[in-house]
């Protein structure tokens, strides 16, 4: 019965193919119930469907009243909270062009977008983004008003360009007086090819570029999604990731308007583990950093337990291993095996998932970026269901996902129900999808060089079996050739090497080279734990680096690696790099992907000396 009233209740919600469409369904479906939940003073606050509806439609007619019309776009940049997402439903259902810009952009990359877009209004966070848009206000003719939500710090500011969130609020109010059938009226105007969206892509190399999302592309792409993971209104989801990207975008937004489940807001991108362990919530979602950094961090707090705790915890963990190992190649448990592992369960891994916040995650997703199969590996063991997906921004973010009963370590999945997949001659990904871009904006030939004869070229490279798995094997673009005429996958050597908990990041060198060198960031955590532990005196990062022992620990992780390879994939030298890697600086992106470009050409000295 239930199945039914399900399929019944998607059926439905599938012929609404615009933000507006599926958003009134959803409200009027879901009036009293809470739609997200914020942390203030220490104590969680409700906002209802109501409540979201009435500032969205607020926040929409103040904007028509100010001369926003469909098709103008308008910039938002903050940390994920509730008024980043109604002015993002606003900017919408008012057919208007959203474009999220990373709260953690130099005011540079800030000027690009909003001039890039033609923006015509921009909402900022607070005090800190405010100061972005004076540095370059003069160099910013289109827009028209600045909307700030947190004002704190601001009290004496006055600027004829500003307006707070709650004047914006209230001259919405005003508008709808006026107008009664203002936002219906504009609502009713949004078509399933006008854009939602445009994504700033953040690319490793060159400027971003935006792509173009209708509200065709991501209705679509929040049933497809559905379909793959069995969201229901008994979710819930914890917003940690930039909203901007297209990844967090689909959780926050796009799925949960389609199936109603509580979103629920991080403090502060600092306070992420805390707000997990007190939300628990039923589908978790991350980038390999922060699945990597949860697996450094509980073995290493392993490695400070009792010699007992040690020993229980190894032999627990094998026997996950051995039940991961079994369900990952399809293979049926055995009554003994069934029995060790609810053993290894109860004991150790149902209390170590309650101190985590994981114990009513029943999927979690790893997308993004490639992750270690050695990480993924893990999580199945302790009885987690980690699954890796697969997409790309021009595609609405998803576009392979592994079913959540048929997980295989290393592939990233089969196709959603309506994608198609192909390999071209050179290795290439090739898909078509109702979720591909309309195109890149203001760049038909960027556009033209990615979408040919109906298939999106991903740039990926990568393999399907026989079973319709698909397998990411490397960047196009990021093949090595080295100097003996050899390819190399880099991708794949970084990832074994990241699977170290003393190695944060890596990038492998070796295009037109003898040999294969590496570039190392070392886990700053667990390598001053190291340190501590064997009595290593220091003070900063950079000591840590430089130290003796340190060295050595990593040539240690790294001829792990090396006797898992080929000869000719061999790391023979590496090199620890001095300082962290940051975003501000561009050598990586918000989603923590390394720029090769950047990082190559930075330390290029060091490089060379490896040669």
């Amino acid at each position: 019965m239930e199945k039914k009233e399900s399929m019944a209740m998607k059926k439905t919600e599938s012929i609404f193919e615009t933000i507006p469409q599926v958003f009134n369904h959803t409200v009027v479906q879901n009036s009293a119930k809470v739609a997200m939940r914020t942390k203030e003073l220490g104590l969680w606050h409700d906002i209802t469907w109501h409540e979201y509806h009435a500032k969205a439609k607020k926040i929409g007619c103040a904007l028509s009243s100010m001369g926003f019309e469909k098709g103008d776009a308008a910039c938002i940049i903050g940390d994920n909270s509730i008024e980043w997402v109604m002015a993002d439903m606003g900017i919408q259902c008012v057919g208007g062009i959203s474009v999220g810009v990373y709260a953690t952009n130099a005011w540079q990359q800030v000027e690009y977008v909003i001039n890039h877009c033609d923006a015509r209004f921009l909402f900022v966070e607070n005090e800190e983004q405010l100061d972005k848009w004076l540095m370059f206000r003069q160099n910013a003719p289109l827009l028209k008003k600045v909307i700030v939500w947190d004002t704190k710090g601001l009290l004496a500011f006055t600027d004829p360009m500003v307006m707070t969130f709650d004047q914006l609020l209230e001259k919405g109010s005003k508008a709808t007086e006026a107008h009664p059938s203002l936002f219906e009226d504009r609502q009713a105007q949004v078509m399933p090819d006008d854009l939602a969206v445009i994504i700033y892509t953040s690319g490793t190399t060159g400027p971003p570029k935006g792509a173009m999302l209708t509200h065709k592309n991501v209705t679509w792409m929040a049933i497809a999604v559905e379909d793959a993971i069995r969201v229901s209104k008994n979710d819930n989801v914890l917003s940690f990731l930039p909203l901007c990207h297209i990844f967090e975008r689909l959780f926050t937004v796009l799925i949960h308007i389609q199936f109603a489940y509580v979103v629920n807001f991080v403090e502060k991108p600092d306070t992420v583990m805390q707000n997990m362990m007190e939300v628990s919530p039923t589908i978790g979602y991350a980038v390999p950093r922060i699945w990597e950094k949860y697996y450094s961090n509980i073995m290493i707090k392993m490695d400070e337990a009792t010699w007992f705790k040690r020993l229980v915890f190894k032999l627990a963990l094998k026997i996950g291993q051995k039940r991961a190992d079994r369900v990952m190649n399809f293979q049926s448990l055995g009554m003994l095996d069934k029995i060790l592992f609810f053993f290894a369960w109860f004991t150790i891994f149902r209390k170590l998932k309650e101190r985590l916040g994981f114990e009513n995650i029943r999927v979690a997703i790893s997308g993004a970026a490639p992750i270690s199969k050695e990480v993924l590996r893990f999580f199945q063991s302790i009885g987690m269901n980690l699954i890796e997906g697969y997409g790309q921004t021009e595609l609405t973010g998803v576009t392979t996902i592994s079913p959540m009963e048929k997980t295989k370590f290393g592939s990233v999945g089969k196709a959603l129900k309506g994608i198609d997949i192909k390999i071209a001659e050179d290795g290439e990904i090739l898909v078509r999808s109702p979720g591909a871009f309309k195109g890149y904006y203001k760049s038909d030939k960027a556009t033209a060089e990615t979408i040919i004869d109906g298939w999106l070229c991903t740039g990926d490279v990568g393999e399907i079996d026989a079973d319709g798995f698909l397998t990411i094997t490397d960047r196009k673009k990021d093949i090595i050739v080295t100097a003996g005429g050899k390819n190399i996958t880099p991708q794949y050597i970084e990832n074994k090497l990241k699977a170290s908990i003393y190695i944060n990041d890596t990038v492998v060198i070796g295009d037109k080279r003898k040999f294969l060198s590496c570039l190392i960031m070392i886990d700053e955590d667990n390598v001053a734990k190291f340190a501590q532990d064997n009595k290593i005196q220091f003070s900063t990062y950079k000591d840590l680096t430089c130290d003796e022992q340190v060295i050595a620990l990593i040539d240690r992780e790294v001829k792990s690696v090396n006797e898992t390879l080929a000869r000719v994939e061999n790391i023979r030298k590496f090199t620890i790099l001095p300082k962290r890697l940051y975003e501000e600086d561009g050598e990586v992106t918000p989603t923590m992907k390394i720029k090769r470009k950047v990082v190559n050409e930075a330390f290029k000295d060091l490089i060379e000396a490896m040669y």
